[in-house]
């Protein structure tokens, strides 16, 4: 392991805007479950979570563009968002927090109707067919995310993959749950939410260097 990761590794301990816990400890009941607004940022504003949030740039863009609203970046890989939570930390932003941990424990780590909104940006679409079970929008993901979310919480897939984008919309009209927004090229088409494109993650910007296209899903969930 290198001296750089290392480093990051120590000083994400260190960091206040960071939680690590163990997978016992998120078995075992986080204290913090059901308690995230008040005890980590200390108010009652609505909590938005970005799933494999990489190096936190995402993350950090809706924090700054949303002042009004918490947000925690989710990732296993501490060593990327290291760079997303030093940047809150020196920018003094109070709204920004991370946690390593597994995207399959979220429903373990928040309690029922504690999250607002879901972010699912650029996830490896685990094309083939027996990594299906780990594509973050099949069914069983879709319920651990509906388990957490308030009654009238939204979910947004962003990716460059047009069958993860496919697939997803396929999930979604089979389970008769409610898309309010699906495009496919959300750079080349007109009336496009602002907040969509106004906020780009490392790889989305190399994507759009490339001339990939970029599609965008907002829905909401009920089982």
């Amino acid at each position: 392991m290198g001296k750089n990761k290392l480093k990051r590794f120590r000083d994400n301990d260190r960091f206040e805007n960071v939680v690590q816990p163990t997978r016992e400890e998120v078995e075992n009941g986080m204290p913090q479950k059901g308690k995230w607004a008040q005890e980590m940022f200390g108010n009652d504003k609505p909590i938005v979570l970005e799933l494999g949030c990489g190096k936190g740039e995402y993350t950090v863009g809706m924090a700054e563009a949303f002042p009004d609203k918490n947000f925690i970046g989710i990732d296993i890989k501490g060593a990327r968002f290291w760079r997303g939570a030093k940047t809150a930390i020196e920018e003094g932003m109070n709204n920004v927090a991370f946690i390593r941990t597994q995207i399959e424990l979220i429903d373990k780590i928040f309690a029922e109707n504690e999250v607002s909104e879901i972010w699912i940006t650029f996830p490896d679409p685990q094309i083939k067919y027996k990594r299906t079970k780990h594509r973050l929008t099949n069914d069983e993901f879709l319920r651990k995310y509906n388990a957490i979310l308030k009654p009238d919480g939204l979910m947004h897939l962003k990716t460059d993959s047009e069958f993860m984008h496919g697939y997803t919309l396929g999930i979604l009209h089979g389970q008769e749950q409610e898309i309010i927004y699906a495009n496919h090229r959300i750079y080349q088409s007109e009336g496009v939410p602002e907040f969509v494109t106004k906020i780009q993650t490392f790889y989305e910007q190399q994507y759009l260097e490339k001339g990939k296209p970029i599609t965008y899903i907002q829905f909401k969930l009920k089982f």
